[in-house]
């Protein structure tokens, strides 16, 4: 929400509801735009009209009164109003046209009721964002008909009117909800890359590195396809860099190969690491690794990991208090889907595994994160194939672990992500959805959960949300880098990669009631 806009907004509407000559033009009563002006409190007359006032707190009995459907209602009521109308509402250039710019407060058919907004279409979302409807009402204003009518000072009831729309669209009444990034909650949002030369990617990875941040990526003619590599690009003044080749499946036969999952890690001390797959399909695959001590610009030759050892499967390392390297692992062979956990002491030369940690068919889980507890207390969360997101938890740093359960939040078969932040919270991104009845998977919405104890989660922020994309929105990876910022990676649509940035000091917390994301 554009706070600065809506100040002044609420400041030019409190001089104008303020102007002798609008009072005694229009606060005849209903039906006038004294009507109007008393349906919304927020902006009624200022007896200190040259800097607004802000809107006190609502007492408990004051909440229905001062709904949103209800003073939608009371506008819509009002909009329609023979006498409005009569006077504002002559085609394109007059007041009309500025109502008729948000389909919220046009007039109602039935005044008696509150009409709900109804959910707009994709293609409709470019025509309700902010710039347009901003262009439309300057558009509407320079017109001079509406200037000759309505525009002579502080008394114009165009000019009220404009102010009054696009406060009640800031604030929520039209029919596109407020966007994270409105909110606050998202520092940024964008693309990694616009175009590629591959149609699909997919099992997106970030790091932050002592140059900056870089991100990798699998991308090609569509998953399993031999020609399927790995790409990096990195961070350069808030623009990702084209995205460059650093691995293929080339060198390990007659056949050209399929890569998989990269995963970056950047050790306390040492080179950036990126361990990947390669293999015909991910119950045959086997682990890879590639290491750079420039940040990401240049790469050592592969190197096979031993046999057994995967790597981390889709979710980055952590790095234990006594600097060993813990790879969240998992395998999808012959005995179900099963959880283990690869340690590394010297940077990857050498390895110990524990697990599988479980059974593979009781709870079929893929695709672990780990998070740090008090104590030598670890927790590690995931992907399952029971609608639910599976957690397992260890006492001893991760050299045993208990038995895996089942947390109360949804998981639709699709790959989640997890940090523990700066300050001990827990944050995790997936899709809060399950695959049974969805388009796409269940891979819609995109979702961002924060909790105190690594069991009961809250609602943080929907970071997508549209049932009908095809792909929708998975495999989110994140981090948390210095400067306390949470940076996400996802893939969209299979088309790109998006990057968001979010601000965890600013989100806001809702309880998940019945497993029900919270509108």
């Amino acid at each position: 929400m554009n706070a600065h806009l809506i100040r002044s907004l609420q400041s030019a509407a409190h001089n104008l509801v303020s102007s002798p000559r609008l009072r005694r033009r229009s606060g005849r009563g209903a039906g006038g735009e004294g009507a109007l002006i008393q349906s919304l409190p927020a902006v009624s007359p200022n007896p200190n009209a040259s800097s607004p006032r802000p809107s006190p707190p609502l007492r408990v009995e004051e909440r229905e009164t001062n709904s949103l459907p209800l003073q939608q209602n009371e506008i819509s009521t009002t909009l329609s109003s023979p006498r409005l109308r009569r006077r504002s509402g002559r085609g394109v250039g007059g007041e009309g046209a500025l109502i008729q710019s948000f389909p919220a407060l046009s007039p109602n058919p039935n005044p008696s009721s509150p009409r709900p907004s109804p959910p707009l279409r994709v293609e409709e979302r470019e025509k309700n964002s902010l710039p347009f409807l901003q262009n439309e009402i300057s558009t509407t204003l320079s017109s001079p008909r509406l200037r000759r009518r309505s525009g002579r000072g502080a008394g114009g009831e165009g000019a009220l009117i404009l102010c009054l729309a696009l406060l009640m669209f800031l604030a929520g009444g039209c029919a596109m909800p407020s966007s994270p990034k409105q909110m606050g909650w998202i520092v940024k949002s964008q693309p990694i890359f616009e175009s590629a030369p591959f149609p699909s990617c997919h099992a997106s990875t970030i790091e932050e590195t002592p140059t900056g941040l870089v991100a990798a990526f699998f991308g090609g003619t569509h998953e399993r396809n031999p020609d399927v590599c790995i790409y990096v690009t990195h961070l350069r003044r808030g623009k990702w860099t084209p995205p460059v080749e650093v691995a293929n499946g080339l060198g390990f036969g007659a056949e050209r190969l399929p890569t998989w999952n990269p995963v970056l890690f950047q050790p306390k001390t040492g080179p950036l690491m990126l361990f990947y797959k390669v293999g015909p399909s991910p119950s045959t695959w086997w682990g890879m690794l590639i290491t750079s001590d420039d940040g990401g610009k240049t790469w050592s030759q592969p190197r096979r990991l031993p046999h057994g050892i995967l790597g981390p499967i889709k979710n980055k390392p952590v790095q234990l208090a006594n600097g060993d390297i813990l790879c969240p692992s998992s395998s999808e062979g012959t005995n179900g889907w099963r959880v283990s956990f690869e340690r590394t002491r010297d940077l990857g030369r050498t390895w110990e595994t524990s697990g599988p940690v479980n059974d593979g068919k009781t709870i079929a889980a893929i695709q672990p994160s780990i998070l740090f507890h008090s104590g030598n207390r670890l927790q590690s969360v995931g992907r399952t194939r029971q609608d639910r997101t599976f957690e397992i938890w260890s006492l001893d740093g991760g050299k045993t672990w208990g038995e895996m359960g089942l947390l109360d939040v949804p998981n639709p078969n699709s790959g989640t992500d997890a940090v523990t932040l700066q300050d001990g919270r827990q944050l995790l991104v997936y899709n809060h959805n399950i695959r049974t009845g969805s388009n796409n998977k269940g891979r819609s919405p995109l979702n961002v959960a924060i909790s105190e104890n690594g069991r009961d989660w809250f609602a943080a922020v929907e970071l997508e949300n549209d049932p009908d994309a095809p792909n929708g929105f998975a495999y989110p990876a994140v981090i948390q880098t210095r400067d306390g910022r949470v940076h996400i990676t996802y893939t969209w649509q299979r088309k790109t990669i998006k990057h968001v940035v979010l601000d965890p000091k600013k989100l806001t917390l809702r309880p998940i009631v019945n497993g029900k994301w919270p509108e």
